[in-house]
């Protein structure tokens, strides 16, 4: 086997590459990532509150007071 490069390849600018692994692949990674986006959760949560302590305080049944 060969990892010979085809001469389409060669010559596509780096846009013209991502269009197409991105039109066989779809877009797999994001361009950014988690921790550089500010996703800002419209949570109760308080100052301090863990994601996990929230989630857990939103999983309690009514009956059990909360």
């Amino acid at each position: 086997m060969t990892d010979e490069v085809g001469p389409a390849e060669r010559s596509e600018t780096p846009e013209q590459r991502r269009r197409r692994l991105e039109a066989v692949f779809g877009d797999v990674l994001p361009d950014t990532t988690r921790d550089e986006r500010d996703d800002a959760e419209p949570s109760g949560r308080g100052p301090g509150d863990s994601a996990s302590e929230a989630w857990l305080r939103e999983q309690v049944p009514p009956h059990h007071g909360g």
